[in-house]
């Protein structure tokens, strides 16, 4: 059987949800969620909110890693 760790978020769950929000509403599909839930998105509509979620993650990763080498602070 799998065992999960419990691993540090980078952000918590409230902030994720509205980042979500944001994203759908700035692809335009915010009034079908509101309408349908998010289970009546299609899984292509779900991609583009997930994708721009992770893209933007990624920037901020990138960036603080380079402000932690750029101040001598090495996460372990």
């Amino acid at each position: 059987m799998a065992q999960f760790t419990n691993t540090n978020k980078l952000l918590p769950a409230s902030v994720l949800e509205a980042f979500k929000y944001e994203i759908a509403q700035d692809i335009g599909i915010d009034n079908e969620i509101k309408n349908r839930g998010w289970g009546g998105i299609s899984s292509r509509d779900c991609g583009r909110v997930g994708g721009k979620m992770g893209g933007s993650m990624v920037k901020v990763l990138i960036r603080q890693a380079e402000e932690a080498m750029a101040n001598n602070q090495f996460l372990t």
